[in-house]
Formats: C-alpha cells, structure tokens, sequence
C-alpha cells in the first residue's frame, strides 16, 4: 500500500524560496482563482438553465453544491494520486476533466446531464488542480511561504471578480451553450499552469565526495504511503480539522445570502449585486497582506493564534452585521467581511502546513478537505431552512457569526493547551546535510592544493577519531591513499 513521491526532492533540497517558486506562486494563483470562483460564476447562467429545462432554482443550485463536494470531498483522492505520480501529471489530467465537463455541458438535453458534467467531471478537474498546487507551493516556499499563500489565496477574489462579469457577457453574446463551450477552453488554462509545477531536483556534487554523507544518498528511500492515516495521531492535526469543520459551516453563508438580505430591505438588483463587488475587492487586498503579516519573525511562531484573531473577527463582523437595517449597514458590513474573510483565506493553509510539517502535508489537506466537504453541503442549506422557518435574516447572520466563533475557541484554547510547539524535523535535516556537504568539499579542495595540508588534517582526523567516529575514518582513509600515492613516487 506504498508508493514513490515522483516530486519529492531527495533530504538534500532546500526549499528555493524565490527562483521558479514564483512561476509556481503564479500558478497556484491561477489553479485557486478558479477553484473557489468557477462555482460562483456559473450561477449566472442559471436563469437561462431554469428557462430551458423548465426546473427551479433549487434544481440548479444542485449545480455549484455538487461542484463544491467534488472539490472538497475528493481530497483523499487528490492526496493518493499525488503520492502516487505526482503533482504535474495530476494537474495536467485534472485541466483537461476540467475542460472536458463543460465542453460536454454545452450539449447537454437535461439538468441531470450538467450535474454529470459540471458537478462530477469539472468539479473532479479542479479538485486535482487545486490540491497539488498548494503542496508545490508548499515544496518551494519556506521562510517566505506566509506571503506565498497570501498571494496565493488572492486568486479567488481577483477570478471572481473577471469570472462573473465575463460569464454575463457570454450569456448575452452566446447563450449558456456557447458560454459553456468558451469557459471549456478557458479551463484549458489549468493544463499550462499543470506544467509550471516543476519537481525540485537536488544539486550536483563532485563525484570525489565519498564518505558516510554519499553513502547515505545511495541508500533507498523508504516508501511513503499513498495516504498517511498516521496524521491523526496528531493532536494538533485533530484540533485543526475540528475547528475548520466548524468554521466552514458558517464562513460561506453570508455571501450566498447578502445580496438576498438587500433585496429584502427593498433594494433593486444591481445595488444588491454592488455588495458582493466591495466584498471582493476589499478581500483581494486583504489576503496579501495578511500573508505579509503572518510572515514577519514574531508573527509567524504564534500564526494559529493570528488565525484565531482573524476567526473571531469574521465571526463578530457576522453578529454585528445581523443588526444592519439599511443598505449603508451592508456596505460596513461588507466591507468588515472582506478583511475578516481575505485574513481567513490566506492563513488557513499556512498554520496547517506549520501543525503537520512538509512531510505529511499531502495526505493531511486531502483529509482536511474531506471533512470540510461534509461542512460545506450541511452549511448553507442549514441556514437556508433557518431562513424558511423565521423569514428573518438576522438569525442566519447570527448563527454563522457564533459558528465561526467558537471554531476560533476551540483552536485557540487548543493550541494553548495541547499543542506543543514542535520544530521541524526535516528542516533540520537538510541545514545539517547542506553543512557536511561544505566541509566535506573544503577538505578536498585544501587536499588538492597541498600534501602537507592533508597529512596535518590527516592527523587532525585521527586526533578527532574517538569523538567523530565514522567521519574520521573517512579522512583516515584519505590520508592513507594520499601516503601511498608519496610512497610509490
């Protein structure tokens, strides 16, 4: 039940932090653009779908719920895959799924045939998009992955805001088929950005480098399992997936309801429309420079707690915009929601990645995503049925705002209590191996450059032989070979 990582560097490679990383970072942009925003831009053909199939709004709401729990439900999936061959390859068969199921859309003759289409087969497309992208990003960035992410997550609000003006003006220039067939190829974009996940490769060395640290390289790497179960042994792993469980049930309700809740106070289409426009400019600038804040030296040891902060600020920004009674108390709102969601957006892959480590990142994200996925189906209809029962949209702001605050509780009085603050292992591993590396290329070349030289470190090493054990016995031998060589001469 094991298998090769294809792009998992060797224990030799640092994470570049810059360098290709950024083609990486532009397509990570590009692969969350249209993984969070595509379920939304669709909605604007749903008009014309009720139209033609004669079904409700109910019916085609299906459409961008089932494309959501394809997106998170899949995760374990994406996570073996991933393990399996590796991130490219994965992202350049999940472009073309992704391009495939609304070039079928286009023909479709019933409403069942777009859920095949756009729910499984698209949905299916981004999900092996979205997940590998956020674990190459992880791979090349290091010291400046805060920041990374926060880019990174500004492609959701930036997608949207093009995606849905653009999916008006196909409406009204093709139809929905002919808007279907064009984001068809669109989607095809995901293939190019697929091919910027280059693999880190480990550095060249001189083939005279022998010794413990060579024979340590040749040695096989022990295989890593498809999907490692093992991170719930993880306390920190548990109270995360907890806490973003809880916080998923309520953190998308608002803006699937706020346009709703303007027009009930009376306001026309467009003025209503005009409050998911504000939210999304004001988180697309909100997610950079919360990455850049949680990347700073005493922000980023204490990150769960920032995302804590950021989680009650969502959460009150809710409670209190349950109380707005105008459209200038929607604007606030908005504008509050977009911070407090943009902060949310750009930490949450960063303190995952900061609880489990590089290592088990794949298979975690795929778990996490799992159960979010079950959040993200029971969440906005919960507040759908709330809706029905109270016709008061108070109560649903009210009940997403508590959510979201307790999911900050909990992971904040977990980490204060539970989680220890644990140093990475690998990291570790690969300064030490980058130092041996050095002074192993330093003995030679003063080797090179001097017999007498050798001879004194030759004795340095035997004076070191009963502390350094089997580096000493490697520059035992050196000195030996180097004897030998004077002799015959």
């Amino acid at each position: 039940m094991g298998g090769a990582v294809v792009d998992d560097g060797p224990p030799g490679v640092k994470a570049p932090d810059g360098g290709w990383g950024w083609a990486v970072l532009a397509g990570c942009f590009v692969i969350t653009g249209f993984s969070y925003a595509f379920p939304k831009a669709v909605s604007v053909f749903f008009k014309e779908l009720i139209r033609e199939f004669d079904v409700g709004y109910s019916d085609t709401a299906w459409i961008s719920s089932i494309l959501l729990a394809m997106l998170y439900g899949t995760g374990p999936l994406c996570s073996v895959l991933v393990n399996r061959f590796g991130c490219r390859p994965v992202m350049m068969v999940g472009g073309l799924f992704a391009s495939l199921g609304m070039i079928l859309a286009s023909f479709a003759t019933s409403i069942i045939h777009i859920y095949l289409c756009i729910g499984v087969i698209t949905g299916l497309g981004l999900a092996l998009n979205f997940q590998p992208s956020l674990i190459m990003l992880n791979r090349y960035f290091s010291e400046k992955r805060p920041l990374a992410n926060g880019l990174a997550a500004a492609g959701s609000p930036v997608a949207l805001c093009c995606l849905s003006p653009l999916g008006q003006i196909l409406q009204y220039q093709y139809g929905w088929r002919g808007g279907f067939l064009i984001l068809g190829g669109i989607l095809l974009n995901c293939c190019a950005c697929g091919s910027l996940m280059r693999p880190l490769l480990p550095t060249k060395k001189p083939q005279e480098l022998e010794g413990p640290l060579a024979a340590e390289e040749k040695k096989p790497q022990p295989k890593r399992k498809l999907l490692d179960f093992s991170v719930f042994k993880d306390r920190g792993f548990l109270i995360y997936t907890l806490a973003a469980s809880v916080m998923v049930l309520g953190l998308f309700v608002p803006p699937v309801f706020v346009v709703s809740y303007a027009k009930n106070l009376g306001y026309e289409d467009t003025k209503s429309a005009l409050l998911l426009t504000i939210l999304g400019f004001v988180d697309m600038f909100a997610r950079p420079a919360s990455g850049l804040i949680a990347g700073m030296k005493w922000v980023r040891p204490r990150c769960v707690y920032l995302f804590s902060f950021a989680m009650i600020f969502n959460g009150c920004t809710d409670i209190i915009g349950s109380q707005a009674k105008d459209y200038a108390g929607l604007v606030v709102f908005c504008i509050f929601f977009g911070m407090s969601y943009g902060m949310v957006g750009a930490l949450q892959f960063e303190v995952l990645m900061a609880i489990v480590g590089t290592e088990k990142f794949s298979s975690a994200i795929g778990l996490v995503l799992l159960m979010e996925a079950i959040a993200v189906l029971v969440g906005p209809p919960g507040a759908g049925r709330l809706l029905d029962a109270t016709h008061q949209y108070m109560y649903v702001f009210l009940l997403a705002g508590c959510e979201v605050t307790l999911s900050a509780f909990i992971i904040a009085v977990g980490n204060f209590l539970c989680i220890s603050r644990k140093k990475d292992p690998e990291a570790e591993m690969e300064l030490a191996v980058t130092a041996s590396e050095k002074e192993g290329l330093n003995g030679i070349v003063k080797g090179e450059h001097d017999h007498e030289d050798k001879e004194e470190s030759m004795e340095n090493g035997n004076v070191s032989a009963s502390k350094a054990g089997e580096e000493a016995m490697m520059v035992t031998e050196m000195g030996e070979k180097d004897g030998e060589e004077n002799t015959s001469l």
